[in-house]
């Protein structure tokens, strides 16, 4: 299917690994050219070399943190006029919430809330004047069913939803779409991070720990950042203009409701 965007502009965050990487490729795949970002340089570079070699589109590698104002400087600096921006940035560690300083709640809504709005109203009105934008936002399953150990990170995410909610009905009338992709359990750094996590505190081992995160999810698998990338591009694709200010869970249907 051709997604109509062949040519696009696309930034996409934190896309040297995992999820990002993920929606990367999946860009590529529809002849979008790309910014790509992470903060380790070789990795960010092997994800480079593989999409140009594979897809042959421009990619353009920015190592940098999207956290900082240098980092989201450096991307737009990359590519002004993005026509795509997918929002991704990692999260704060498993804690239980008990040992969360001030300091630690504001950097975890920095990360998670503030970064996202930062380059969203960098792009947003360049974006409705050229008649053509999607930006997507990566959150979490945890915006909906809260995971213990995870609730700053849960807690910012759903503060960046609720905040952009009313802002994507003002250009949708310009064609330009807001909306957020709620991961369930992928297999990603993150979830092995998890993983891990949870064992200590069960006292059992990470494979016993896996296989309980499995049997409760009804694909009885996780996720693919593959099938997560397809998702992103889709929402970013010409024909999905009428849909905006959505959450899209991608969970395998673990989240046990019908609307």
């Amino acid at each position: 299917m051709d997604y109509g965007i062949k040519g696009r502009e696309a930034i996409v965050c934190a896309s040297s690994r995992g999820l990002g990487r993920g929606c990367a490729v999946a860009l590529a795949e529809t002849g979008c050219n790309l910014v790509i970002n992470g903060r380790d340089a070789e990795t960010v570079a092997e994800t480079a070399g593989f999409i140009r070699e594979r897809y042959g589109v421009r990619v353009t590698e920015v190592v940098a943190d999207v956290s900082t104002e240098e980092g989201r400087a450096a991307l737009l600096a990359a590519c002004p006029e993005p026509d795509i921006l997918v929002n991704n940035n990692g999260g704060p560690p498993f804690r239980d919430f008990r040992t969360l300083t001030p300091e630690m709640i504001q950097d975890g809504v920095h990360q998670n809330m503030v970064t996202p709005i930062s380059l969203i109203q960098a792009v947003l009105d360049g974006m409705a004047e050229r008649g053509f934008g999607r930006i997507v936002n990566i959150t979490s399953l945890s915006v909906y069913q809260p995971i213990a150990g995870l609730d700053l990170s849960s807690g910012a995410r759903a503060g960046l939803t609720a905040f952009l909610s009313g802002i994507a009905r003002t250009v949708a009338d310009r064609n330009v779409t807001i909306n957020n992709i709620l991961p369930g359990k992928f297999d990603t750094d993150r979830i092995r991070q998890g993983i891990r996590f949870g064992a200590e505190k069960g006292g059992h081992s990470e494979a016993e720990q896996e296989q309980r995160l499995v049997k409760d999810i009804p694909a009885r698998r996780l996720g693919s950042a593959e099938e997560f990338g397809h998702a992103c591009a889709f929402l970013c694709s010409a024909q999905a203009g009428y849909i905006t200010g959505q959450n899209l869970r991608i969970d395998g249907g673990l989240f046990p409701s019908a609307f």
